[in-house]
């Protein structure tokens, strides 16, 4: 990433890592603690997206192991699912069914208005990301974070243009080998979503362990992987999630 925006992390992982040694917002007021989990309603809801033809419960990738520790960090405050990048749809109609608490078919205004929702994905599933947070704000639907790793376009779908019902995005790539990622997201509308940045990841003094990928992977896509088992990468988006459920982990603590 550029030097001045590296810099900027570093103390917000140094304070993450601590953090991680101890037990690890509505679009309206993100400093608003949640309320009880107890209602569907009240949950948020985080969306995961595989990259390639990954399976959605493929657990040697990071994506899998990343929701693993959410549900474990928030428990009953949150409802994380991963899906293939394939399965937008299916993603869709995962999260309208969860915010249709009265199970009528039928989303109400305060059904939506109060969706606390979080999507993230890496490689084709950065796209699927952006592309879900398009589908929710033709339902106006307000999405808190997206969180793009190496995000790479599906043919005909773009992944730059962050739409306006998103609160807050950050992209994360790198620029290396026969796969690289969207090197830059814009918002729409600057004044309704934060680019949080958009942080370029080197490899060739950082280098990531990838043993468990298949031989071909690590020979023509490595630094693809790198990214997506980048531990800096994860702790960071760990982190930004904090920032926004941090009503949860009381929550979670509490239950």
């Amino acid at each position: 990433m550029r030097e001045n925006q590296y810099r900027k992390l570093i103390p917000r992982l140094f304070l993450l890592a601590a953090a991680c040694l101890a037990p690890w917002s509505s679009a309206r007021s993100l400093a608003t603690p949640l309320p009880a989990a107890d209602s569907p309603l009240h949950k948020v809801i985080v969306i995961g997206f595989v990259g390639g033809f990954v399976r959605h419960d493929d657990a040697k990738h990071a994506e899998v192991q990343f929701a693993a520790r959410l549900r474990d960090r928030y428990a009953s405050a949150v409802d994380v699912k991963v899906f293939g990048n394939h399965s937008g749809q299916e993603a869709f109609r995962h999260v309208l069914r969860l915010l249709d608490t009265n199970r009528d078919g039928i989303l109400t205004a305060l059904e939506t208005e109060k969706a606390k929702i979080i999507i993230f994905g890496h490689s084709w599933g950065g796209t699927e990301t952006v592309l879900l947070a398009r589908a929710l704000q033709r339902q106006h639907i307000p999405v808190l974070l997206t969180i793009q790793v190496d995000s790479i376009s599906k043919p005909g779908q773009g992944d730059i243009s962050i739409p306006t019902n998103v609160a807050h995005a950050v992209n994360f790539y790198q620029s290396n080998g026969l796969l690289h990622g969207r090197p830059e997201i814009l918002a729409i509308d600057p004044e309704r979503t934060n680019i949080i940045g958009n942080f370029h990841m080197t490899y060739k003094d950082h280098p990531v362990n990838c043993d468990q990928f298949p031989w071909f992977a690590r020979t023509f896509t490595k630094p693809h992987i790198e990214i997506e088992n980048d531990p800096r990468v994860w702790a960071e988006a760990a982190s930004l999630i904090d920032a926004e459920l941090s009503g949860a982990r009381s929550i979670a603590q509490a239950h």
